[in-house]
């Protein structure tokens, strides 16, 4: 027998919007430590510790280095020397921009990989603080990997190198098949 309109519980409506919303949580996916999405996608913590920092450029830090001497910054590279230091871990970065757009292999969010220029505009050193999991196994950081830097810029050039220095105060790592340059723009799509 079917119950009338006004016999029904009062709790179907919330329990539907209930299922709905646990529909649709679920068929979102998070980007994850690779950012697996067709948008760059930052971390809690990356979102926090830029919130603030400018974008590095080579050319205006040279011309008026005094105003971005200890100015929080931000800069994406892909590693080019790896030493350890009393400071930390010394890494020569090959800067590059960031693509807001990740390039993907097929439709799939899960086939996308965080996106930088294939162009080289300068190189600088960070320092940063390794954690343990990132000196050894598939996601060590190593020459080819990519990392975005946050923190201030160095009162004085790197010795080794005469190059700027930023000592990380936060540093996000991609392992070297986890992001693409806009090279691979002509077998990935848009």
């Amino acid at each position: 027998m079917r119950r009338r309109e006004s016999e029904r519980s009062p709790k179907a409506p919330r329990l539907a919007a209930i299922t709905i919303a646990l529909g649709v949580a679920m068929g979102c996916a998070s980007a994850g430590p690779w950012g697996f999405s067709r948008q760059y996608t930052p971390l809690d913590a990356e979102e926090t510790a830029a919130a603030g920092a400018v974008k590095y450029d080579p050319v205006m830090a040279e011309r008026r280095a005094a105003e971005w001497v200890g100015k929080p910054l931000s800069v994406f590279g892909i590693v080019r020397e790896v030493n350890d230091s009393p400071q930390g871990t010394e890494l020569l970065l090959s800067v590059r921009v960031l693509q807001d757009r990740n390039l993907c292999e097929t439709a799939s969010e899960s086939s996308c990989r965080v996106t930088v220029s294939e162009h080289e505009f300068g190189q600088m050193v960070a320092i940063v603080n390794l954690r343990p999991e990132e000196r050894s196994g598939e996601a060590r950081l190593i020459t080819g990997s990519l990392v975005r830097v946050v923190g201030p810029l160095a009162a004085k050039p790197d010795q080794k190198t005469g190059l700027h220095r930023i000592d990380a105060s936060y540093y996000r790592h991609w392992p070297h098949k986890y992001f693409v340059t806009t090279a691979d723009r002509d077998y990935m799509l848009r």
